[in-house]
């Protein structure tokens, strides 16, 4: 079963399907082009369904690269 990092990087390539599997890791708000407000509601979306849980809008502004949301889903995730 894939872990965590590999499914959200999965999430990510859906949303970023230009992306290589090395970039999405390195994927934030300030390093790729295609990350605006409807990019972001599309990737929480995917990400919602993906894990089962329903991130609170407030969270949004933090979710600004991979690894934030990485972190995020390690606390929310059981």
């Amino acid at each position: 079963m894939p872990d965590l990092s590999d499914r959200l990087v999965g999430c990510f390539l859906s949303v970023f399907p230009d992306l290589s599997d090395t970039h999405v890791r390195q994927a934030s708000s300030v390093t790729t082009t295609e990350w605006d407000s409807i990019a972001v509601v599309n990737l929480i979306s995917v990400i919602e369904e993906e894990f089962g849980l329903t991130i609170s809008p407030d969270a949004y502004e933090e979710l600004t690269s991979f690894y934030s949301v990485l972190g995020y889903l390690q606390q929310h995730v059981a």
